[in-house]
């Protein structure tokens, strides 16, 4: 809920912006770290989520690690203060200029997704005298029930080794000198709210840990990558940390030394992040009544991208309920936040929240129409 004293400053200010409760992202953290503690498991904060530089710097003072895809992400959580020998380098297509880069920051790890990214990284690490850390991105196989675009754990996908390439994957590793086979490492998609999904991927995690055993492969580190979902319907409602650590607890057989590793990013950042707009114009259509806001799919390309829903609600409206296409400004059909969408009477000049945009929202802003990007504001601002 935005407080109704905040919700007279936003008309002072110059929209569309993003408003961050602090409020509520300490609460995820908190409740995060008690996770953490408690079970032992290392956390490791997907940037790509959200990299406002304030935004990691607050997460960073929680003493967690990052899970960056770019070097400049990597760059950027350094700066913010997280450790780099705590700092997972994920991506399908790293450069060799980012390689190179991470290498000599000393990163912790490397996730590595094909055999050429192995043989590339080794072949740099012994260009620079090093022996790095490395582990395998697995692809399990498994759906994760989510959109096909942040699916990524199934066959088609392009992430990820395949089981039945693992032990060309050993073979050659054999070869190499200046990479260190660590752990295991899987990301089967985003947004998941299943916690079937997660304990499918625990057996097949287990399966995996036998196959490795068998052939005398001693592995520290299990990562089980991110994709913890948001309940979008119900911005307020804080992510189920506890239901998630619980199953992981239960269902994943651990060896003595072994750690787990986890990297969460919309659970924790999610929840505490509004997209604030005003209306510029009510349009009557033909079948229905368009509320046009200043906000569009460049502020926000969840929508137009993915078909993702978030609760829209009219802050300085309370009269009669209407529905409304709520759309934004730019120059494509696909600027559609929401059809048939009930709000309060909404008129020119009425401030409108989009909610639960902490997470790939502010991050994948773009300035397409030549638009201005959109600004940032915390709760303790204003």
């Amino acid at each position: 809920m935005i407080d109704r004293n905040i919700i007279e400053k936003f008309r002072d200010l110059p929209t569309p912006f993003y408003y961050y409760d602090l409020d509520v992202l300490n609460s995820n953290l908190n409740a995060l770290k008690n996770e953490s503690v408690n079970s032992g498991y290392k956390i490791h904060y997907a940037v790509k989520a959200n990299s406002n530089p304030k935004i990691l710097k607050i997460i960073s003072s929680y003493g967690f690690g990052a899970d960056c895809v770019s070097w400049n992400e990597i760059a950027a959580a350094m700066a913010a203060g997280f450790n780099p020998g705590e700092i997972a380098f994920a991506g399908v297509g790293k450069t060799d200029k980012d390689i190179e880069a991470a290498i000599r920051a000393e990163i912790f790890c490397f996730n590595c997704e094909s055999i050429p990214e192995i043989e590339v990284i080794n072949q740099l690490a012994l260009q620079h005298n090093q022996t790095v850390r490395i582990a395998l991105r697995i692809n399990p196989l498994i759906d994760a029930y989510t959109h096909k675009y942040i699916t990524t754990g199934i066959e088609e996908s392009k992430f990820g080794i395949q089981t039945w390439e693992l032990d060309e994957v050993l073979r050659r590793l054999s070869e190499m000198r200046n990479v260190n086979l660590t752990g295991m490492h899987f990301h089967i998609g985003s947004q998941i709210t299943r916690m079937s999904v997660f304990q499918s991927l625990c057996t097949h995690i287990n399966e995996l840990q036998d196959w490795f055993i068998s052939r005398n492969v001693d592995l520290k580190v299990i990562n089980v990558g991110g994709g913890l979902g948001i309940d979008y319907e119900n911005p307020d409602k804080s992510p189920g940390f506890a239901e998630y650590f619980t199953l992981l607890n239960d269902f994943i057989d651990l060896r003595s030394g072994q750690e787990l590793h986890l990297e969460p990013g919309r659970a924790v950042i999610g929840q505490c992040g509004s997209l604030i707009s005003k209306v510029l114009f009510i349009k009557n259509g033909s079948n229905t009544l368009f509320a046009i806001i200043d906000a569009g799919m460049t502020d926000l390309i969840r929508p137009a991208l993915y078909q993702a829903h978030h609760k829209i609600e009219n802050l300085t409206s309370e009269g009669n309920v209407y529905r409304y296409d709520v759309v934004g400004p730019v120059c494509e059909s696909a600027d559609t936040f929401a059809k048939f969408y009930e709000l309060p009477e909404t008129r020119r000049g009425d401030i409108i929240a989009i909610r639960s945009v902490g997470a790939y929202g502010e991050v994948m802003a773009s300035r397409y129409n030549m638009r201005d990007l959109p600004g940032s504001v915390f709760s303790d601002e204003i």
